[in-house]
């Protein structure tokens, strides 16, 4: 069976709130670390927001 395109990752907040988003990418074409500024709502403004594990 073949290997899936896309792939779900966990965008982790890095103002340490615990926050996170569940998004896919393309391990094919984004092989490096993903990075979104968002909205954090815990510390009620936008963060940058790194790629971590689905446990």
């Amino acid at each position: 069976m073949a290997k899936a395109v896309t792939i779900k990752v966990r965008l982790n907040s890095t103002a340490d709130t615990g926050y996170f988003y569940v998004t896919k990418k393309n391990s094919r074409t984004m092989t490096e670390k993903l990075t979104m500024k968002k909205y954090d709502p815990v510390a009620k403004k936008h963060v940058e927001f790194k790629e971590g594990k689905i446990r």
